[in-house]
């Protein structure tokens, strides 16, 4: 009996002991938490930090058609909302990375036990609200087994503090816009569109599948590097979907059959279509961050305040823009390298050594190369020796970037042969710029063509001369001017000697009608008329008309002896096509902060040049370009590419298109300015350097270099039946007073500089 009553004692000890270490472990628990929350462990984030976790969240640069050309980021984060998010990859995370999500408050009782239990082999114990508590306030995991327990033990706290100010919904937003997918791709948005060229709510279920396996660690299941390991993660997310009854055995079965298919689309800088537009936008951004400050006073962030600047680029008519660019230039380029094959002095003609040398040594002070080795305190002397030492290296080519070695001298001599160009598209009525094309390549090549480079214009300023005769003497299209020499004394303009300009063919006789002489490009008809309407009144005309650049009033502009920008060019050109009201151009919509509140939209100025009559008529001019001058090319016919790339002219447009060529002294600039009713286009085509350039006049004229550019672009654009590119004639003003039947005569065909007739005739190359 004593026996008994000893045993009884002993099991009530032991009962004691055990309800005492299980209220004990609970107490604790309850403790290490409340400590935990008392910040004892660490500062915890506040409600207000909880209610606007910390993200950078990346600007966008949206089109006018809804599409985003680029973006602006430390993080590439674009936050998307729940219902942009396609119902299968939300069934993809859950039964993958938590299948009791809809169940728990932030912790998962059942896979923290089993988690204890099996130390782990059994699975993971983490809820996708206490991942996200990681990502968004732990972010690394500490190595030291004691700090990471007082980690995990924060992520909890932080995991059901979560659960009470966020629905399910919100925080499988912010688990989905938060994590890392690699390649600049944070966020499920941006995954979609490096990863498969779409926006999530696109995506396919093996494309959500992929995403989702990702989730466990994306470094090691890299798609572009582990394809393997990525499609056999994928396929367990199948899997995990059938154990959930999200798919049947028959869906998951086939499912894994399928291949990655991956559409890689890298979001940086260098990458993806406008880049050279947006390098314009970020600097626009700058100026405006400064004087746009936010009602507390500091300044927005370009690059995680996610920023929406809405841009009047169309997507489709850039990338036409660019394709025609790269295709024309790519095949040109060609022909450059081969006829330089042979020259001593390439890219270079017409120069001594000493100016090679010139040339060569101030592009080595502008490379980085010199900048750091002259930050380093290195010596002139050691910097040029440098230049001449043999290193690896990446160059660039179209046939893609090779691996080569050579001497960073050489480099810059090699890149120094490559055309570069630029092209800019603006709708005459509304300033808007549709397309911007400020070079070939980004990233080798970031000197913008459009805004910052300013070239010799040649003959695409006539026009401005012949629009002063018209608007200011009211001279008409059929008025006829001699085609003989003429001189302007140095005493009425106060030049250093009388100025007799010639013919490019140094051909003179007859009379030619304005129409036919701005075709010719007859520089002699031009000094007539430069002559009889003053510089200053062409300069001025110019000036209000968009030409921002400081322009001398002397007779040698009506030749075009002035170096201008392509953008305000092309926005000059622009004035014609819209009955003479300069619109100017436009580039950005409006400004959005990341909440979509507008912070700021923009309106185009506008003022009359001319009367909509005189605006007529100078398109009337340049229609006779294209019809039988050297923009003929447009129409057809014969002749062709170098080494016959293509047979014939290949465009044959048949609508009225007013347009005009320019080619520099020596080929060294090559020009295309050509308007349908809706869209004014420029283009031009040239190397860095002016000694640097096609021998003959055959290749280096505008209307080889610069006006095939044109012609694939709007070839692209009409065969896309959702761009509206006008086919019709410029609108005739009411009541017109001029006569423009001139009784032209046939076969007038003649070319832009030289006024040689290229009636139906091939380009020898």
């Amino acid at each position: 009996m004593l026996l008994k009553t000893n045993q009884n004692k002993e099991f009530k000890k032991y009962i004691k002991w055990f309800w005492t270490l299980i209220f004990g472990g609970i107490l604790s628990i309850i403790l290490i938490f409340l400590l935990a929350s008392l910040n004892v462990f660490g500062k915890l984030p506040t409600f207000e930090e909880l209610e606007n976790p910390e993200n950078n969240l990346a600007s966008e640069v949206i089109s006018i058609d809804g599409k985003t050309l680029g973006k602006f980021f430390h993080e590439n984060r674009t936050p998307i909302q729940y219902q942009d998010l396609p119902q299968h990859l939300i069934d993809a995370l859950i039964a993958t990375e938590d299948e009791r999500f809809y169940n728990h408050s932030g912790i998962d009782a059942r896979g923290t036990l089993r988690a204890v239990v099996m130390l782990g082999k059994g699975g993971g114990a983490s809820t996708i609200t206490q991942q996200l508590a990681k990502n968004l306030f732990t972010k690394k995991a500490s190595g030291n087994i004691v700090t990471r327990v007082f980690q995990k033990i924060k992520e909890w706290v932080i995991a059901i503090r979560l659960e009470t100010q966020y629905t399910k919904q919100e925080i499988l937003v912010m688990y989905f816009n938060k994590y890392d997918f690699n390649y600049n791709a944070v966020g499920i948005r941006s995954a979609a569109r490096i990863y498969f060229g779409k926006e999530p709510i696109d995506l396919e279920l093996h494309e959500s599948a992929m995403l989702v396996g990702m989730l466990k660690n994306s470094s090691l299941y890299n798609p572009i590097r582990r394809s393997e390991m990525v499609m056999s993660r994928r396929n367990q997310v199948f899997i995990q979907m059938y154990r959930n009854d999200f798919i049947n055995k028959q869906e998951r079965d086939s499912l894994k059959q399928l291949p990655l298919n991956l559409n890689i689309n890298k979001e940086d800088t260098a990458e993806g279509i406008a880049t050279y537009f947006r390098e314009y936008v970020r600097d626009y951004m700058k100026t405006w961050i400064k004087e746009n400050p936010k009602q507390d006073g500091s300044e927005y962030n370009l690059y995680r305040d996610g920023l929406k600047i809405y841009v009047t680029i169309d997507s489709r008519m850039q990338r036409y823009a660019e394709e025609a660019t790269q295709e024309h230039i790519s095949n040109l380029q060609r022909i450059f390298f081969k006829e330089h094959k042979k020259n001593k002095i390439a890219p270079f003609y017409d120069v001594t050594q000493s100016e090679i040398d010139y040339t060569m040594e101030q592009s080595m002070k502008r490379s980085d190369r010199w900048y750091r080795m002259k930050q380093n305190g290195n010596s002139e002397d050691e910097i040029k020796a440098s230049f001449k030492v043999k290193t690896p290296m990446r160059v660039f080519s179209w046939k893609g970037d090779i691996d080569t070695i050579m001497t960073p001298y050489d480099s810059i001599r090699y890149y120094k042969h490559f055309l570069q160009s630029g092209l800019i598209a603006i709708e005459p009525q509304t300033g808007h710029v549709k397309a911007w094309v400020g070079g070939t390549n980004y990233k080798h090549f970031q000197y913008d063509h459009v805004k910052l480079g300013k070239r010799q214009v040649g003959s695409t300023f006539k026009p401005f001369v012949y629009a002063s005769a018209i608007n200011q003497l009211h001279m008409s299209p059929c008025d006829k001017l001699p085609n003989t020499p003429f001189t302007i004394p140095k005493e009425k303009y106060g030049m250093p000697e009388d100025w007799t300009p010639k013919n490019s063919n140094n051909e003179y006789g007859g009379e030619y009608t304005l129409k036919q002489a701005l075709a010719n490009s007859l520089n002699v008809v031009s000094a007539r008329l430069i002559d009889k309407v003053s510089p200053i009144t062409v300069a001025r005309l110019a000036k209000s008309a968009g030409i921002e650049t400081e322009i001398e009033p002397n007779p040698s502009i009506a030749l075009g002896a002035l170096d201008l920008s392509l953008f305000e060019l092309a926005g000059a050109y622009a004035t014609f096509a819209n009955k003479g009201l300069r619109v100017e151009q436009m580039m950005i919509l409006r400004i959005e902060d990341k909440n979509g509140l507008v912070l700021q939209e923009f309106t185009p100025k506008t003022r009359e040049v001319m009367d909509e009559e005189s605006a007529y008529l100078i398109l009337n001019l340049l229609e006779g370009v294209t019809l039988y001058g050297s923009g003929v090319r447009l129409r057809g016919g014969s002749g062709g590419y170098p080494d016959n790339m293509v047979t014939g002219y290949p465009y044959k447009f048949t609508n009225p298109i007013a347009g005009k060529t320019g080619t520099t002294q020596n080929q060294s600039d090559g020009w295309f300015m050509g308007m349908v009713p809706n869209l004014a286009t420029g283009v031009w085509v040239g190397c860095e350097d002016r000694a640097a350039h096609f021998y003959g006049i055959s290749r280096g004229q505008g209307a080889t270099m610069a006006l095939p550019i044109w012609a694939l672009f709007y070839k692209k654009c009409y065969e896309d039946s959702t761009i509206n590119l006008s086919k019709e004639a410029f609108e005739r003003p009411t009541n017109l007073s001029e006569n423009l039947d001139c009784n032209q005569p046939e076969g007038a065909n003649e070319d832009d500089e030289l006024g040689v007739k290229k009636v139906n005739t091939k380009i020898e190359f």
